[in-house]
């Protein structure tokens, strides 16, 4: 296996653990249709669960009758909401069908595709949402009966936009969590080597260049790695703009200053081997490192600290968490619910859909399994707020993480952002391996973009009009 090909297969890996992070509860199964639907049977409750209450409060309808099928990669929080769901809507039968990661989303695109067998409810992952945000295949939730526009100043932009078709005209998913990229650390070795370890004063630290690269060398000099892949901040600037915008003109441009400078530091780096280019959470060796203290940072989505608690128990209380050097901020995954256009009780479905982003019971599910809401009223709440994290050494994380989400630039996912991201790669290590120019790099991913994906991208225009 050539150079190339190894550290492709890597990163690729790398991309689809942030990606489907939050399915760590999911139960991989054998084959998608092998799987059986987990039905609730509805119950009738005296004690009405908790509702927000706010201009725009959820009033739960218990008179909604009907049954529907969510199809989910997420296992054990799917099943518990559906039983708090069934609390406030007695008359609605839930058949939660867990699926592997993939599976859902092969399944998913395949049912689309054919018209028919689709589920009325579906948790789609950031990444694969593309592959259904042409046809209408998916219900527009701007529209009556769903009318969703109504939440969305409880949403960031990014978190809103994200959802919408590449025109900006339709809401194809509803915005559940958020995943900004954090910068996880070792505090206790951080201030051993005199450097600022309490998250604050190193997030704002680390935001210089020259700070940062003075990091970067002292970490060096004791034996130590500053996070896992080599290429990682030009990527996460990348990830931070996109790959196209809603008239699909590609965005990482050779006269962007930041994306030169961050490929210049990036190389700079990787000259000094400043990561192992190895994952320190799924990887063996790197799990070696973490503990022997040789690699003490990783950039991952807020779910890090749930992952990082369940392979380093004994590090428990000598992580932090930061914001990400060079000011870049960036969404590190996050999924949303849609609703199929073949889906034959779309009232009850909504009613799921609503209740699940809306409900102050459902997002106490959904935080007990680490995931984060995406709704500012939700993030808002004590309980929520005032959390704080023993694996963390007693940080609020939760309060961080939300001072996060208003920070990260709106950007669009397209259906071409995969062919987008190939391109990508293979300048970006080029430019790496061999040195070149980055602001030449960039003008040759640009070049190579129009050249490929023209095509493609004329095609997209044609079906999205």
């Amino acid at each position: 296996m050539n150079n190339y090909s190894r550290i492709l297969i890597f990163a690729l890996i790398s991309m689809m653990l942030v990606l489907s992070a939050c399915s760590k509860n999911a139960t991989p199964n054998e084959g998608a249709d092998a799987v059986q639907p987990v039905a609730v049977t509805p119950e009738a409750t005296d004690a009405p669960a908790e509702t927000l209450i706010d201009e725009n409060a959820f009033v739960p309808n218990s008179d909604i009758k009907g049954e529907i099928t969510v199809w989910s990669f997420v296992e054990k929080a799917s099943n518990d909401v559906a039983v708090e769901f069934n609390k406030e809507f007695p008359n609605i039968k839930v058949n939660t069908v867990i699926l592997d990661f993939m599976g859902l989303h092969d399944k998913l695109q395949t049912t689309l595709a054919a018209g028919s067998g689709a589920p009325d409810v579906a948790v789609v992952e950031q990444g694969q949402f593309p592959r259904y945000m042409t046809g209408n295949v998916l219900e527009d939730l701007l529209q009556a009966p769903y009318d969703a526009g109504k939440y969305k100043a409880d949403v960031s932009e990014y978190n809103w936009s994200r959802w919408m078709s590449i025109d900006g005209s339709k809401l194809l998913g509803m915005p559940w969590d958020v995943t900004p990229q954090v910068y996880y650390y070792r505090a206790d070795i951080f201030e051993e080597l005199g450097l600022p370890s309490e998250p604050e004063e190193l997030g704002e630290y680390m935001q210089d260049a020259d700070n940062f690269m003075n990091v970067i060398q002292i970490l060096k000099a004791n034996g130590k790695y500053a996070f896992e892949w080599k290429d990682g901040p030009i990527h996460w600037a990348g990830d931070e703009l996109g790959y196209f915008d809603a008239d699909m003109n590609w965005l990482r441009t050779a006269d962007n200053e930041k994306l030169i400078k961050l490929l210049d530091i990036t190389k700079l780096g990787a000259q000094l081997g400043w990561a192992p280019h190895i994952g320190g959470l799924f990887d063996e060796t790197g799990k070696q490192m973490v503990k022997s203290g040789e690699l003490v940072g990783m950039a991952l989505g807020t779910w890090g600290a749930r992952e990082l608690e369940i392979a380093f128990p004994e590090l428990s209380g000598k992580w932090r968490a930061t914001t990400l050097p060079l000011n870049i901020n960036f969404g590190g995954g996050g999924s949303t619910f849609v609703i199929p256009a073949q889906s034959e009780n779309k009232e009850a479905a909504w009613a799921y859909v609503e209740w699940s982003m809306r409900s102050e019971n459902a997002w106490k599910v959904w935080t007990s399994n680490s995931i984060q809401p995406g709704w500012s009223n939700i993030a808002a709440l004590p309980w929520y707020s005032e959390h704080k994290s023993e694996f963390l050494g007693g940080q609020e994380d939760y309060k961080f993480y939300e001072q996060l989400v208003g920070l990260i630039p709106v950007k669009r996912l397209t259906p071409l952002d995969g062919d987008g991201w190939g391109i990508w790669l293979e300048g970006v290590l080029n430019a790496i391996d061999k040195n070149v120019d980055s602001k030449t790099t960039l003008q040759q991913i640009q070049d190579n973009a129009k050249a490929k994906l023209t095509p493609k991208i004329e095609k997209l225009l044609l079906e999205t009009k």
